[in-house]
């Protein structure tokens, strides 16, 4: 009984402790977001918004951010697309060299963002591609689609391969079938997926500053402004780049959710 009591205990303990160091630097940028003093001391100098007015009246910030979400929006979509397709045919298809190419389809994330950064650079350099805020989202959308693969991949291999089948027996075509039976059924997951990639993208640095040209996104940005001097602004920054990331990720959190509920609901009532 002593053992069952102790271990739930440790186990909050270490979690709290892992939370605590992950958190923690992003807790202090917050706090010394919000400090009157220009460098970063303690205890405070004061309570003060101004360095977060100084960023919304700055064009060059404004700019960056306009870039990240157009960026991020575009880079949702498409990753999220190419994901679907990857995983649909890993779901519907059986062929030789299968294990091979889902390797290949998942490999992006593995390599690092330094050499991926470099390889989009001379690959869209070759095609006149670089430079652009397209360019930024071509990239992103390679890094991007292996994680919408794996969602919406975990998501198709829990549907009835039956179903499918079914529709067309009933008349249904095959793109018919995908609106009616497949989308649906995966809609949970493309949602989630998207809001996921989007945040992948709007945190993403080293490709996005090998590739962008003058489109700076807001982490090229920020190295900008850490060139020139060290400002508060960075913190301010960096604290609305993490709100906006968060409530992306917990975006596609809930939605899994949801959906995993709801289909445990089912499953229960034999719906």
């Amino acid at each position: 009984m002593a053992d069952r009591i102790k271990r739930p205990a440790a186990l909050w303990l270490y979690t709290g402790g892992i939370y605590l160091f992950v958190f923690a630097p992003i807790a202090a940028s917050f706090v010394f977001s919000l400090n009157a003093d220009r460098f970063p001391t303690l205890p405070l100098g004061g309570f003060s918004l101004d360095w977060y007015a100084r960023v919304f009246t700055d064009p060059a910030v404004w700019e960056a951010f306009s870039h990240s979400a157009l960026a991020a929006m575009a880079t949702g979509v498409l990753a999220t697309f190419l994901g679907f397709g990857a995983a649909y045919t890993d779901y519907r298809y059986k062929f030789f060299g299968k294990s091979a190419y889902l390797a290949i389809a998942l490999l992006p994330p593995t390599v690092p963002v330094i050499v991926l950064g470099l390889s989009m650079l001379a690959y869209l350099s070759r095609l006149a591609l670089s430079g652009a805020l397209y360019s930024i989202v071509i990239a992103h959308a390679v890094l991007c689609a292996p994680f919408a693969m794996a969602i919406i991949r975990l998501r198709l291999s829990q549907m009835d391969s039956a179903l499918e089948a079914a529709s067309w027996n009933l008349g249904a075509g095959p793109w018919r079938a995908m609106r009616h039976v497949v989308l649906p059924f995966a809609a949970p997951s493309l949602v989630s997926a998207l809001f996921l990639t989007m945040a992948i993208s709007f945190d993403e640095y080293a490709i996005a500053w090998f590739v962008s040209g003058l489109n700076e996104t807001v982490p090229v940005r920020v190295l900008s402004i850490l060139q020139g001097s060290v400002s508060p602004e960075i913190n301010a920054i960096g604290g609305i780049v993490f709100l906006t990331s968060i409530l992306l990720v917990v975006a596609a959190q809930v939605v899994h959710l949801r959906s995993s509920r709801r289909d445990a609901r089912s499953a229960r009532t034999g719906d």
